[in-house]
Formats: C-alpha cells, sequence, structure tokens
C-alpha cells in the first residue's frame, strides 16, 4: 500500500456508464485517483499494467462477473482490495466474494457516504496491516534471533554463543529457571546449524514415568516387555542426522544415566531386549533449571555425565533482570496470538506496559506471554488495558521514576525511558561513580558517557 502522502488509487469496474461516472465525480473531489473499466476483463488489464489500492467491482457483468475478476487477480498475484458492489439478489455472491478474498461489499442503491465509508475502513485496515508488518520487520531484524526476542546485552551475548556453537556436534547445557525460553535456544541452535535438515526431537525428562523413559529414549525389539507388540525406535534412533533435546535432564534416573553417558561416549545405542548396537550421529542439547553441580555433590546425579554435556553451557537471565525487553516481548506476543485469534492490531496501553514491568514474573517469559493470550482474549477494541491482566497484575504500579508517554504507543519511545530510568537508578546506587554504574549496567564506560549525554544527565 502507498504512503500517506500519495493518493490512493480506485478502479471502478461497473458496465453501468453512469454508476461510473458518479462514482469517479464523488472519489475524485475527496482525493482518490481514479480509473475506469466497463467489464472484468478489462479490469484484469489495467489491473495488471499498473497499481491499485482497491478495486471497487460490480458482482453481475457481461463477459468477466465479479467473482471471475476477483479470482483470476488472486490468481495472477495482483494487489488491490477488493469492495464489491452488489444489486438486491446478487447478496449471496457478493458474500462469496468475501469468502474468497473481498474486503466488503456494498449494497445497491447506496448512499456516497456508505462508499466513502467503506473506503476508509479499508484503508485503516491496510494501514494497521502495514504497520504490523513494519513492526514484525524491526523486530526480526533488530532484536531477534529465530523465535527468542530481546535487546538485553545478556541475551545479545547468548546470540553470539549459539552462533559459535551451531556447526559443531558438541554437547550443550541450556541452564536457567523454568520459563526462561530454554527449548527456543536449542532449537535457535539446531536450526541455524549444520543439522537444521535433520530432526529436531524433544523429550521432557521429568513428565515420562521412569520405567517407560528407557524404551522411549533408547527404543525396544517386539517381546521385551508385555505391551511391545512390535519393535519401536526410540528417539536417539529418530533423531539420528539431527538434534535430541532432553529438557528436565536433572530429572533423569541414575539407571539410565549411565546408559545416557554410553551413548554419548561410544555413539551406539541398544534397544530394550535387544542384543545388537546401531550407530547413531545425535547432537544432544540438555536443559535444566535445577542446581546440577549440587546434585552431582548430594548423589543425584553422576559427575562423570555432568561433566560429559557441560561441554558448552548457556545460562538464561530470568526476565526480572532483563526488564528493558517486557515492552519488546509484549509487542511481539500480541501479534504472535492477535494472528492466531483474529485479534490482529491490538496495542497495549502505557498503563499495561506499567503494570506488566512492575511485576515480578516467576513463570518468566512464558507466564509473560499467558498473560497477554490472556488479555487478547478478554480485552475489546485496539488496546489492551490492564483491566484484561491478570488478578494479581491489576494492583501493581510501576517504579514511580518511570513514567511512560500517555500519547503514544511507540516502543522505542518507552524503552528510552526505561533506559535513562535504568542509568539514573545506577548513578544512585553507586553515588554518581560512571565506572562502577557502566559495569551495573553492563555496557562500556564510552557507553555511559555517550548516553548521559544523549539523556541531559549529566
Amino acid at each position: 500500500m502507498r504512503g500517506e502522502e500519495q493518493s490512493q488509487r480506485v478502479l471502478i469496474v461497473d458496465d453501468e456508464e453512469n454508476l461510473r461516472h458518479m462514482l469517479r465525480v464523488m472519489l475524485r473531489k475527496h482525493g482518490y485517483e481514479v480509473a475506469e473499466a466497463a467489464d472484468g476483463e478489462a479490469a484484469l488489464a489495467l489491473a495488471a499494467a499498473e497499481p491499485f489500492d482497491f478495486i471497487l467491482s460490480d458482482v453481475r457483468m457481461p463477459t468477466l462477473d465479479g467473482l471471475g475478476l476477483l479470482r483470476k487477480a488472486q490468481a495472477a498475484g495482483i494487489g488491490g482490495t477488493f469492495i464489491m458492489m452488489s444489486a438486491y439478489g446478487t447478496i449471496d455472491t457478493a458474500i462469496e466474494c468475501m469468502k474468497e478474498g473481498a474486503y466488503d461489499y456494498v449494497s445497491k442503491p447506496f448512499k456516497s457516504d456508505e462508499v466513502l465509508l467503506v473506503l476508509k475502513k479499508a484503508e485503516e485496515r491496510e494501514r494497521l496491516k502495514e504497520e504490523n508488518r513494519q513492526l514484525r520487520a524491526a523486530v526480526t531484524r533488530e532484536f531477534a534471533f529465530g523465535s527468542i526476542v530481546s535487546r538485553n546485552a545478556r541475551m545479545g551475548e547468548i546470540f553470539g554463543l549459539i552462533r559459535k556453537v551451531c556447526d559443531v556436534k558438541t554437547p550443550v547445557l541450556i541452564l536457567g529457571e523454568s520459563g526462561t525460553g530454554k527449548e527456543l535456544v536449542a532449537r535457535a541452535i539446531h536450526h541455524n546449524g549444520s543439522r537444521r535438515q535433520g530432526a529436531f526431537v524433544a523429550i521432557n525428562c521429568g513428565a515420562i514415568p521412569e520405567q517407560l523413559l528407557e524404551s522411549e529414549l533408547f527404543g525396544h525389539v517386539k517381546g521385551a516387555f508385555t505391551d511391545a507388540r512390535t519393535d519401536h525406535a526410540g528417539l536417539f534412533e529418530q533423531a539420528d542426522g539431527g538434534t535430541l533435546f532432553l529438557d528436565e535432564i536433572g530429572e533423569l534416573p541414575l539407571p539410565l544415566q549411565v546408559k545416557f553417558l554410553r551413548v554419548l561416549q561410544e555413539g551406539e545405542i541398544r534397544r530394550v531386549g535387544g542384543s545388537a548396537t546401531k550407530r547413531v550421529d545425535v547432537r544432544v542439547i540438555s536443559a535444566t533449571a535445577r542446581d546440577l553441580a549440587r546434585d552431582v555433590t548430594e548423589g543425584r546425579f553422576r559427575e562423570d555425565l555432568y561433566f560429559r554435556l557441560n561441554v558448552f553451557s548457556i545460562t538464561l537471565p530470568p526476565l526480572r533482570e532483563r526488564l528493558e525487553d517486557i515492552p519488546l516481548l509484549a509487542a511481539h506476543f500480541l501479534e504472535k496470538h492477535g494472528r492466531a485469534l483474529g485479534r490482529e492490531g491490538v496495542r497495549p496501553a502505557p498503563e499495561t506496559i506499567r503494570r506488566l514491568m512492575g511485576h515480578g514474573w516467576p513463570g518468566n517469559v512464558r507466564e509473560l506471554e499467558n498473560c497477554i493470550e490472556r488479555g487478547l482474549i478478554l480485552c475489546e477494541g485496539d488496546t489492551l488495558g490492564p483491566d484484561c491482566l491478570p488478578e494479581p497484575l491489576r494492583g501493581i504500579s510501576a517504579a514511580p521514576s518511570l513514567e511512560l508517554p500517555g500519547d503514544s504507543l511507540s516502543i522505542k519511545r518507552a524503552e528510552e525511558l526505561l533506559e535513562r530510568d535504568f542509568i539514573r537508578r545506577a548513578l544512585e546506587r553507586t553515588g554518581g561513580n560512571r565506572t562502577h554504574a557502566a559495569r551495573m549496567l553492563e555496557i562500556s564506560h564510552r557507553a555511559l558517557l555517550y548516553k548521559l549525554k544523549e539523556y541531559g544527565l549529566e
């Protein structure tokens, strides 16, 4: 769609010359550029030769009717939002056009205001779609790594670690609290590496009963136990050539830890009840919210397996330590779930962001995502207000020093205010020591000096 400084271009398609004339005069009076076609074939040729923002087409026409024009235009990849004009008796066809992709229809005879209203609504929809597209592109370009969205400095370092380890087979251990996105990191390693063409197989070691976990991991042969009616390939075999992700590895029972260690060392598996071994080429990524080092000390986890898994570790920060990501993540989840729920274009109110910023997020990013999805279901209109948040967040007030703009929904502006507030707090805590404040903020001393000047905090 064109920028707002340019006139919107409308193609009028109708076999009635008087109607085309009336629409042409009216639309030009309101600033639209207008072209005309007397039938669907002529309209198709015009739309293929030059772009139109809107195609205002009659449903019933000779040679090629409105539905046929719509279908042929879509098949040819011709852009433009279709609005159908329907006389009495063709309403059903107009509705069928909408099912095929038309935006709306107006019933003949109509008043000029009706056509203008539908066009303005369509313009607004296209504007919101373009804003969402630009926002997605900006987020992907500046803040995303796969499905991970962040502008936090520590997360930026983690993106760098992912890039370094994604092409090698070295085992990776991902540490972090529940809900911090450990599986997302595992998937980013897989999908950005040399094994992306292979399978990514995930299992939660704490979600499967101990007596079934061995068969699930290593497979079994027919007759190995009562319900083993056929041979079964385990997850190691399913992940051959790809990646096996073991979430909650700390829940792996001690007897299975021995067998798991053998697979890591030898690259071979043996199915339950079988005698033959099979070589597998699997990249293992494991994750846990537990303190595995303490589990080793207390005898709950084998030391040799711990060191084998912990060749390359990545520790994810909790959401409470990356507050600057909350506005960005909220926008990301609104776009993601808005698309799934048919609620695209919903934005958070400034007060909603304040409440989100003031919460401790014990469930981390997963809790935030659930909160946004629930809010989308409850809210009405295009603004996610604080009344749509879960009860614990409704009574939260933000830190008094952070005042987000009430007349703007700019994420960039909100982030600038948050950054300035963090710098001010760091200077207060360090008694004005800029070197210590820069270390606390995890930025260079030079960057801090630049930001102090930029925000007028010198």
